[in-house]
């Protein structure tokens, strides 16, 4: 079964967001459980997290089919200790608070080098950056976003997503989330019926299936390969409707959370209908 939403709001308090999927229609749902701009946000009180379960409950939203993100800042390979011991702690307080909220997983961008490390340095920083935050916590998954790989930003390809993960030492608590534009935008080629096969071929060798635990639906307002991250709405970039109709009827991305971050919440509602309305029966 495909559980498809979208990043909802969380305005006004957390548990208002299971109430924001809902009315969209989704069967899934992203969220920022702080500020996406800020370093540190406060923990939701005893009434909240009590509110938010229920409504999680009463929409019908089990913990795997939500996908928190972390905020903006955190720089998990950052060659600056400030920035670094900034990101750890900050880091840390995402997932627990996520934890505080019964959720099971924290996805988040693997971090850039800036030019101030080598690039092997920096995935290693992001996977040392890993193993201290699951050392203090319990229970949530630690789920990197593949980037488009602008500037000095990490975790574009497979092979680094997979060096990091080489890294981690608690295997149980690390996975994946594929943003279809990201991926798009960083070369691999999604939009073929060739290209398809060969990207998720490539994808199962060098990570494997078993670490995939959310997607982001997302088509591309550039081209392919172009190492730049702008989303666009479903079939009106340079991915296609074609390429989203593919994936509803691929099994492999089944019973995880399907999110769009398409830019234009006004659609979304218009967006999920479509997508499952593709779906064969």
């Amino acid at each position: 079964m495909k559980y498809i939403g979208a990043h909802v709001s969380a305005q006004g308090g957390v548990s208002n967001a299971p109430l924001e999927a809902r009315a969209i229609g989704a069967k899934a749902f992203a969220l920022f459980t702080g500020s996406s701009s800020r370093w540190v946000s406060k923990d939701p009180d005893e009434e909240e997290i009590k509110q938010f379960r229920q409504n999680c409950e009463l929409c019908g939203f089990k913990p795997e089919v939500i996908l928190p993100h972390d905020n903006f800042l955190i720089n998990l390979g950052s060659g600056d200790k400030k920035i670094l011991s900034l990101s750890r702690k900050s880091f840390s307080d995402e997932i627990r608070r996520c934890e505080l909220l019964g959720l099971t997983m924290l996805n988040f961008h693997p971090g850039s080098h800036k030019n101030e490390i080598s690039v092997e340095e920096s995935l290693d920083r992001i996977a040392e950056s890993i193993n201290m935050a699951l050392d203090k916590s319990n229970g949530v998954t630690a789920v990197l976003e593949n980037v488009a790989g602008q500037g000095s930003n990490l975790g574009h390809s497979f092979e680094q997503l997979a060096h990091i993960i080489s890294k981690v030492e608690d295997k149980s608590r690390v996975g994946v989330c594929i943003d279809t534009c990201h991926a798009y935008s960083a070369g691999y080629d999604l939009k073929s019926e060739e290209g398809y096969k060969k990207t998720w071929d490539d994808f199962e060798r060098i990570i494997g299936f078993k670490y995939l635990k959310g997607m982001h639906l997302n088509d591309d307002k550039r081209e392919h390969g172009s190492r730049i991250d702008r989303h666009e709405e479903l079939g009106k970039g340079t991915l296609g409707q074609d390429f989203f109709i593919r994936l509803m009827n691929d099994k492999r991305f089944d019973n995880i959370p399907l999110i769009l971050e398409t830019p234009n919440e006004a659609l979304w509602a218009e967006e999920i209908d479509w997508l499952y309305n593709q779906i064969k029966s």
